[in-house]
């Protein structure tokens, strides 16, 4: 085998080893990855059975409910569509009615969002970016000059 030879196998066997390692990199983040979808995405069919993805809106006013020990019950809207989202755990301190949320889980078969994380809105100015992109895009945003997704710093203490 000639010097040029030998090269050319070890590229190649270097390119077959990458591609191998980029495979099993994109298999094991693919159960990783949760997507952020509004209600009516949910509603209108764009998330697919069992998949686990981030629900983001608004906390509908009226909507806690309070079960047994650390079970709630509430429903998040985005104005056009609302889904009942039922928690079990302590919620964060600043979720309360009418305030940005995100919720990660699945929705079951009942429609329901089951959630097993949920995230509340940092403080009086920040809502999710995402939140506040899928309110504006809906002609929905209300808190006028107060725009986190522009704004520097957002979320940051």
């Amino acid at each position: 085998m000639t010097r040029k030879q030998r090269r050319g196998i070890m590229i190649g066997g270097g390119v077959i080893v990458l591609m191998i390692a980029g495979l099993l990199v994109m298999t094991a983040l693919r159960d990783t990855i949760v997507f952020f979808h509004t209600p009516s995405d949910v509603k209108a069919g764009k998330v697919k059975d069992g998949q686990r993805f981030r629900l983001g809106g608004l906390v509908l006013e009226g909507s806690i409910k309070r079960g047994g020990g650390t079970d709630v019950g509430f429903a998040i809207t985005d104005k056009g569509s609302t889904i009942e989202v039922t928690y079990r755990g302590v919620l964060p301190d600043l979720f309360r009615e009418g305030q940005g949320v995100v919720a990660e889980g699945r929705v079951d078969a009942g429609g329901v969002f089951r959630a097993d994380t949920v995230l509340a809105k940092h403080d009086e100015n920040y809502m999710p970016p995402e939140v506040a992109k899928a309110l504006k895009e809906q002609g929905l945003w209300q808190h006028g000059k107060d725009d986190p997704v522009k704004a520097k710093g957002a979320g940051k203490p």
